[in-house]
């Protein structure tokens, strides 16, 4: 069975942690489709690269992805946390143990959720706080995660969803 990752992209998403991610699942052989929340499929990154998403949200069946991977940046955290229907697909992909991947300040959308309970996390520094009941590990990628994923860098992001 092929696996097959989304990454949902929202206006000001951090261009480096969206598309290395696709660029490095490619590479591996790993279907990702890039898919945007903003009712359009162009999506503007938070220094103005514009990237053509492969669909939007809405046409998007959600529950034939394996993982679900969430980049970073401001604005883009906070309006892929606004977006009902992504939130919905965590907490499912949540429910059915499929992979979840956060970037940087995106995993502040998991806390909130409340999907990091009695889990292991990291973050960009300053949103600790919304790690809502992680262990929060300081620095970066210090191992594989079972159930849920999280990173504080591209790379180790990278390393890991490569790795599940």
């Amino acid at each position: 069975m092929d696996r097959k990752a989304g990454i949902f992209l929202a206006d000001g998403f951090e261009e480096i942690e969206g598309l290395t991610v696709v660029d490095i699942l490619r590479r591996a052989q790993i279907s990702i489709s890039m898919i945007s929340i903003n009712g359009k499929k162009s999506v503007e990154g938070a220094h103005g690269i514009v990237v053509a998403a492969d669909q939007d949200i809405a046409e998007c069946e959600l529950d034939e992805l394996d993982m679900l991977v969430l980049p970073g940046g401001m604005p883009g955290t906070l309006n892929l946390a606004g977006c009902r229907k992504l939130t919905e697909a965590l907490q499912k992909a949540d429910q059915e143990k499929k992979g979840i991947a956060a970037i940087c300040a995106a995993p502040s959308i998991l806390g909130e959720l409340g999907l990091l309970k009695g889990r292991k996390a990291v973050c960009y520094p300053g949103f600790e706080k919304k790690l809502e009941g992680a262990e929060v590990l300081e620095g970066f990628f210090r191992d594989c995660f079972a159930l849920l994923k999280t990173a504080g860098s591209v790379k180790d992001m990278t390393v890991m969803v490569t790795m599940h």
